[in-house]
């Protein structure tokens, strides 16, 4: 006769050997995992992120004379294809690494090939380097902001302090002599008042720290440092000004620029194709094409996480 311990319930299975069933009841254990990787609040934050990914200071002021040193409307086609063939897919490989693995640019590298880690180490590297120079093109922005508040602009006229001899002002007149040794009033404002090189004598003495650009560059560091605080959950929203402010001010001064007298002449000896640019030796158009494909990609940054993970939970 076996003999049972009056402790353990009636009818109870006890958790030792199978039973007589062959079935073990015991509910399986519930594994709960808390995801806290950072996911868009909206569908616009990923849209309008990869917008300003895409569309910088490069398109702005470094295509249009890329464009017209080498051929005009000739070079948009070497162009299109760098970015049908190159630029387009790189972009995507991004993306679907970003929602497939949803982790930063270092440590993605793990599930991929550990023994390419160093690129994601290569990518911080080089987007730190990027947005020293990229930050300190927006400083001098910030500081022709501030300088446009005068009464008249210190860019239009030769009788500022900073002005030389050799400055001439060419705005509202019909004859002006232009020589070798000319400069434009915005030519010198830039040199001699934002940046100040004529007080260096070279690289090897470049001058002291202009507070005034410190201060500027400062001020657009903070502001980038708030923007990205708490991941895309700061930056999804800050994207909604810097993504699309940028074109309504590239609209008013098409507007402007369209209205103004020979404005399509300009245009058209601008995108004026080139054809024989193409078959030029050297460095060719293909080559340019490709180089700034790449560079309007940069600065380079971690995989983005896609549209997915928006809901992802």
């Amino acid at each position: 006769m076996s003999h049972q311990d009056p402790s353990a319930p009636t009818g109870s299975l006890t958790a030792q050997g199978p039973s007589n069933s062959g079935y073990n009841t015991n509910p399986p254990p519930v594994i709960t995992q808390t995801d806290s990787r950072d996911k868009w609040s909206k569908k616009m934050d990923f849209l309008l992120s990869v917008i300003g990914f895409a569309v910088d200071l490069g398109n702005v002021w470094r295509f249009p004379y890329i464009c017209y040193q080498n051929g005009g409307g000739a070079f948009l086609i070497p162009y299109i294809l760098m970015a049908i063939f190159g630029g387009v897919p790189l972009f995507y490989m991004e993306l679907a690494l970003g929602q497939f693995h949803r982790t930063g640019a270092i440590s993605i590298w793990k599930h991929i090939c550990p023994i390419f880690k160093g690129i994601g180490f290569a990518i911080c590297v080089i987007a730190l380097y990027v947005s020293f120079y990229y930050n300190t093109i927006i400083a001098w922005a910030l500081y022709y902001f501030y300088s446009s508040f005068s009464s008249t602009l210190p860019w239009t006229n030769c009788d500022n302090p900073w002005n030389t001899p050799n400055c001439t002002n060419y705005f509202g007149k019909n004859n002006v002599t232009w020589t070798n040794f000319s400069k434009s009033p915005a030519e010198e404002f830039y040199t001699r008042n934002v940046l100040e090189i004529h007080k260096s004598s070279g690289l090897r003495n470049v001058g002291g720290v202009r507070w005034q650009l410190m201060l500027c560059l400062f001020l657009i560091f903070t502001i980038v440092y708030f923007s990205l605080w708490k991941g895309v959950k700061t930056s999804g929203k800050v994207v909604w000004v810097t993504a699309t402010l940028p074109y309504v001010v590239l609209f008013i001064l098409l507007i402007r620029g369209a209205t103004l007298p020979g404005a399509w002449r300009g245009v058209a000896f601008y995108l004026k194709p080139q054809w024989d640019k193409l078959l030029e030796t050297g460095v060719s158009d293909s080559d340019r094409a490709s180089n700034h494909e790449h560079f309007s990609q940069t600065p380079p940054r971690p995989p983005t996480p896609a549209l997915q993970d928006q809901s992802a939970g």
